[in-house]
């Protein structure tokens, strides 16, 4: 496989969000999703509205997201939506949850755990998709990214329960007491990253965003200050290079505050979802040319 292209940019602005779309060249055509985190209640690391809006605008998206399969602000429609409206998603395009009339079943093509990934059930109402995601650390996955997002974050309540326990249980009733041991879950994610790909036949381009760089995730209602200073905007048409180049930029920062987030992602093992995503499921390539943009 040839080296991915991926877009850099030190400028974190609505602007520079537009231009590394546009500097991909892949016009995203009919429906488009604007698959992000919409940040748990008492949060306050999540991409903001103000951010994203002129993507958004641009390509006349659909913010979407799925229900949290944790207790929370987020784990029902009901509660999701005012936790939404909260944080001004609702103040610049059309939301949709995903999930909140239940889940799609996909196929997941040789997939060790899962056979199936139980997607929001409107996922099939959408022609293509930008993964924009809030690069951070993670308590459980080590850290968050285009991965995270196309998986976790696309998959119902009842799916991301599915990926967490490594297709032991659906219930997220049941999830705390089947989790599965670190390596399988982190299968689980890629695996269920690939079916999405499928589903939208690669219809979808990938944004990850480098500030507010907390070891936490959006999904934390309590998430610990950004250890690190922003570092920027990343862009790639290749999932697993564009998280791979920000665990780069992360571990070869100069940036005092590294450490701490090299110490969660590796506490995870973290960096196996790219390795297992390019190595066995050959959605991508961690082998990656980094293009900066002025």
């Amino acid at each position: 496989m040839e080296k991915a292209k991926v877009y850099f940019t030190k400028e974190i602005s609505p602007k520079s969000l537009v231009k590394m779309y546009e500097i991909l060249n892949k016009p995203l055509e009919g429906k488009v999703a604007i698959k992000i985190s919409t940040g748990e209640m008492g949060g306050h690391n999540y991409l903001k509205p103000e951010l994203i809006k002129d993507l958004v605008e641009k390509l006349n998206g659909t913010i979407v997201e799925c229900n949290t399969a944790y207790a929370g602000k987020r784990n029902t429609t009901e509660e999701h939506e005012k936790t939404i409206k909260a944080h001004g998603f609702y103040d610049i395009a059309n939301v949709d949850i995903m999930d909140r009339d239940g889940s799609l079943g996909i196929p997941v093509r040789n997939g060790k755990h899962l056979k199936e990934n139980l997607v929001g059930k409107d996922l099939a109402n959408y022609d293509s998709m930008v993964m924009l995601s809030h690069f951070k650390g993670h308590a459980m996955g080590g850290f968050g990214g285009a991965l995270k997002n196309m998986s976790i974050g696309v998959a119902s309540s009842a799916g991301k329960t599915r990926i967490h326990t490594a297709n032991k249980v659906d219930s997220p009733n049941e999830l705390w007491g089947n989790l599965p041991e670190q390596n399988a879950f982190l299968e689980s994610m890629a695996e269920a990253s690939s079916s999405v790909m499928d589903f939208m036949h690669n219809n979808i381009v990938y944004i990850n965003v480098m500030n507010n760089l907390s070891v936490d995730c959006d999904c934390d209602s309590n998430p610990e200050d950004p250890c690190m200073e922003d570092i920027g905007v990343l862009a790639s048409l290749d999932p697993v290079a564009v998280d791979e180049a920000c665990l780069d930029l992360v571990y070869n920062s100069k940036d005092k505050g590294r450490d701490h987030l090299v110490e969660r992602i590796e506490r995870q093992n973290g960096r196996y979802i790219t390795v297992y995503a390019s190595d066995s499921l050959n959605i991508g390539t961690r082998d990656y040319e980094l293009i900066e943009i002025d």
